[in-house]
């Protein structure tokens, strides 16, 4: 039975030939590998957005049509049991191609055509250690032939291997059996890819190489303007992305970059229309909601970022660091019902988190619940016996539930880690103030008074009445 082929292979269309093949599935699925590598390098950003992509889908980049080019044989026939080895690759019996091609090598180890055919085979079954070796025979065999150079490049490239480079330049020095250009296009791309790492000037000037082979094609901008973008070269990155939209309008990836660059200049509102452009053209992306959600949220557009994070959420109900996400707009816009459904929701499945404890703790607060969230703040002590912040919330709380002592073993245990405030002073003459410890209460009203600056006009009156009130009579 022939093996139903991976993802990348399922791409591939095979078309009849007499020699040997160029296989583009291999380029395919370099070009997203070495894609998301240059990305996973470019700064770290806050809420900057990850590439947008249709769940289920391959990324538009790179995606050309596969086919196989013809290269001569030394001479014109071609060995029988060649062409039955043929026969199942076009049936995608990979298995039954293998075995007939492992045999022909056994006996004609100097057939660069069967070697190759085997690579390809072995990569078609996962074998991708194989592959290689079976590449590197084609190459050893005939070092002349641009197909099997390119396909061992792209495979070491896979691994990261150092001597990908070598057959990648190789390959560009080379001659494509059939579709020059396009072949020569994608040899100067990935080596483009390659090399950006270690020699970055040479991988624009590859780029541009390929870029002048296939006119048409987004792909090289693109990949120059991740490396600009890693360079911080912003405003060339832009451009980049720009003439790559303006080859493609469509592209995905083209809008992707730029919804990024935008995000980390904080360019808002250029981010929003590109987003919502990608929203139009993949309206069941989850990513591509949530993106919206967060840059419409750092806009201030609450009640318009929570529906596209919900609208994303129901698309991708297991994406964790989107529901914190929900969590926290919701929480920062005041939707306490809402945010105490997400923090509750996300603490079933983190129920050691501190920061989610706490942020639940904070909303409960705002919820008047103010119990159960001094409940949530000593689960987060006992998480986290460090968090300085966290005591002062315990004491807001305790106040709020009359709990004085816990109110002053909070402060006291926040000094061991914070210094005090204007508030931690007006909490803890409060406190003392309550359990008619007069003197401190004085001393800490004072100090709250010299402290606030007037920032706190309310509780400057408070302080002030209450000085007044509990001095000594003269």
């Amino acid at each position: 039975m022939a093996q139903e082929p991976g993802r990348a292979e399922a791409m591939e269309h095979r078309v009849p030939r007499r020699a040997i093949k160029f296989v583009l599935a291999c380029v395919l699925s370099l070009s997203t590998w070495l894609f998301s590598s240059a990305q996973s390098t470019a700064p770290a950003q806050d809420s900057a957005p990850s590439q947008p992509q249709s769940q289920g889908e391959s990324s538009s980049r790179g995606h050309h049509s596969g086919h196989y080019v013809q290269v001569p044989l030394e001479d014109d026939s071609e060995p029988p049991e060649l062409t039955e080895a043929e026969a199942a690759i076009d049936k995608q019996d990979y298995f039954s191609a293998e075995s007939l091609l492992r045999k022909f090598v056994e006996h004609d180890s100097a057939s660069y055509v069967a070697w190759f055919d085997l690579g390809y085979v072995e990569n078609a079954l996962g074998k991708l250690d194989a592959s290689i070796a079976a590449y590197r025979k084609s190459v050893d065999a005939k070092p002349s032939v641009f197909e099997s150079n390119l396909n061992l490049g792209l495979q070491l490239a896979k691994f990261g291997k150092p001597d990908a480079e070598q057959f990648l330049r190789a390959a560009t020095q080379l001659k494509p059996s059939s579709h020059p250009e396009e072949g020569q296009y994608r040899a100067w791309l990935s080596l483009g890819q390659v090399v950006a790492t270690s020699n970055p000037d040479e991988a624009l000037a590859d780029y541009k190489k390929a870029a002048a082979l296939q006119p048409s094609e987004a792909e090289p901008y693109i990949s120059a303007g991740v490396l600009l973008e890693h360079q911080d070269e912003y405003p060339q990155a832009e451009a980049e992305y720009k003439h790559a939209l303006a080859l493609d309008p469509q592209s995905v990836d083209a809008m992707t970059c730029l919804v990024n660059l935008y995000m980390r200049a904080r360019r808002f509102p250029e981010a929003e229309d590109y987003l919502r452009k990608l929203v139009a053209s993949h309206p069941d992306s989850a990513e591509i909601h949530l993106q919206l959600g967060r840059v419409l949220a750092a806009e201030g557009n609450a009640d318009t970022a929570i529906a596209e994070m919900q609208s994303g959420l129901k698309l991708a109900p297991h994406d964790d660091a989107a529901q914190r996400d929900f969590a926290d707009i919701c929480a920062d816009a005041g939707k306490n019902e809402l945010a105490e459904t997400a923090y509750r929701e996300l603490i079933q499945v983190h129920p050691d988190s501190a920061y989610l404890h706490r942020r639940l703790g904070q909303v409960l607060l705002q919820r008047k619940k103010f119990l159960e969230a001094q409940q949530e703040f000593l689960t987060v002590l006992k998480l986290k016996p460090e968090f300085g912040e966290a005591y002062g919330d315990l004491a807001f709380a305790a106040g709020e539930n009359k709990d004085y002592p816990l109110v002053l073993r909070s402060l006291d245990q926040r000094l061991k880690f914070l210094p005090e405030t204007a508030i931690t002073y007006f909490m803890r003459a409060s406190a003392y103030d309550h359990l008619k410890d007069f003197k401190k209460a004085a001393e800490n009203y004072r100090l709250f008074l010299k402290s606030a600056n007037g920032q706190y006009p309310d509780q400057e009156w408070q302080a002030q009445h209450r000085l007044i009130a509990i001095s000594p009579k003269k």
